[in-house]
């Protein structure tokens, strides 16, 4: 069973173990090669500074010290599992790392490649989406399985047996601890991206439960892109991917009411927009097209059509036509049913409802967008703006009861009663 981070002196061992696990486990894994291991020994170290700290008080670098405690146990344990001399040779230029702790980092922000491979294993291809998802945030995110299971609405059982089978798949296909390169690099890092890109979502507007939005997964995946950023500085993607998050998460604070209820981009108080995060999401823009050397990528397309929306402090002030434009590019790049349904809510508000129903009604025959609830929800709006009430109301009506979240059906069915019988 995995312990839980506790309260020692001040709070200190659970606020570190928090902090430092992902680095802990990332550099037990490079000695063992098995991040199920490696998350174990880590787990040892945390069971190690609950039973010193209160006795020894907190050491000046705890960070350092569950790494070395847990680097020690990694080289006995190989000791025990392989002749020194063997386990040495397969790790050559790493010899010195496993016999003695290494030392701490001059500034906290410098993140080793350890991280990088860690990172890099959690979401290898030859894991489930699901699978990927939830190591990613036991690893990386340092979040318990009971917060994972809260987090995505599914059983506590579900979650473990995702993250044991996950960690048996990896080392049953004996995954390399490693970064890939050449021509696999830019498919690993998309299945990184698009886990983190996930689990934003799954907080931003959440497809099931009674909550609109889960602050707290949106804060692990803006997190998780900005160690990634720092990690991968020349890749723009990366950098594109925290733009995006940072802008989308301007606007929490101002994405539901009183109630907790949906409020609707057109109806949100652009004052309580975080400028800050606005600011760090243009930043990070700027640094994606700063070192990008082609086309720009999804992300980067995606972030560029957030910029539009943040840059915009008044909702008839947004730029719809470049929105609009920007949507055709990521639509040529990465083809996809759901960006072209963006595309035409762009058009609706650029060229007005009546050029935008063709583009959607197109749609409706496409397979994967038949229980698509947002499909028939923006038929409906532009069949409201068409003065078209009764058929507005149907397509409300239906986008309720294909909602899976509770506040969203709610949202679209009052829609549907304010288009009158």
């Amino acid at each position: 069973m995995t312990p839980q981070p506790t309260a020692g002196p001040d709070g200190a061992v659970e606020t570190v173990f928090r902090m430092e696990f992902p680095r802990v486990v990332a550099a037990v894994a490079r000695i063992v090669r098995d991040v199920g291991i490696a998350e174990e020994l880590a787990q040892d170290a945390l069971v190690a500074a609950l039973e010193q700290w209160p006795r020894d008080g907190v050491p000046d670098n705890p960070g350092a010290w569950l790494t070395a405690t847990a680097r020690h146990r990694a080289v006995d344990l190989v000791r025990r599992r392989e002749t020194y001399a063997r386990k040495l040779a397969e790790i050559g230029r790493d010899a010195d790392l496993v016999t003695a702790p290494p030392e701490p980092p001059a500034d906290p922000d410098d993140i080793d490649d350890d991280l990088l491979r860690l990172v890099f294993t959690a979401c290898h291809p030859a894991l489930s989406a699901e699978a990927r998802t939830a190591l990613t945030l036991r690893l990386l995110g340092g979040l318990t399985t009971a917060e994972i299971a809260r987090a995505f609405l599914v059983p506590e059982a579900t979650v473990a047996q995702r993250i044991v089978r996950a960690k048996r798949t990896l080392a049953r296909k004996n995954v390399a601890f490693e970064v890939p390169y050449g021509p696999d690099r830019e498919a690993r890092l998309g299945s990184v991206l698009d886990v983190i890109y996930l689990i934003f979502n799954e907080g931003y507007a959440a497809t099931a439960g009674d909550d609109w939005l889960r602050p707290a997964l949106c804060e692990d995946a803006l997190r998780l892109a900005r160690v990634l950023a720092g990690l991968m500085p020349k890749e723009p993607e990366v950098h594109g991917l925290t733009a995006l998050l940072e802008f989308q998460a301007s606007r929490t604070a101002a994405r539901t009411g009183p109630e907790g209820e949906p409020v609707l981009l057109a109806d949100q108080n652009r004052a309580r927009w975080n400028r800050m995060l606005i600011a760090r999401g243009a930043a990070a823009l700027a640094r994606a097209d700063a070192v990008a050397s082609g086309p720009p990528g999804p992300y980067v397309l995606q972030a560029a059509i957030a910029a539009c929306h943040a840059h915009a402090y008044r909702y008839e002030e947004t730029d719809w036509h470049r929105i609009a434009a920007l949507y055709a590019l990521l639509a040529a790049r990465t083809p996809s049913p759901v960006v072209e349904l963006n595309r035409a809510v762009a058009v609706s508000m650029a060229e007005g409802p009546e050029a935008a129903l063709p583009l959607v009604d197109a749609l409706t025959e496409v397979p994967a967008l038949r229980d698509y609830h947002l499909l028939p929800s923006v038929r409906g709006d532009l069949l409201s703006r068409l003065g078209r009430a009764a058929e507005a109301r149907q397509e409300f009506t239906r986008a309720a009861e294909l909602a899976g979240n509770a506040r969203e059906r709610e949202m679209l069915r009052r829609r549907a009663e304010g288009m009158g019988g």
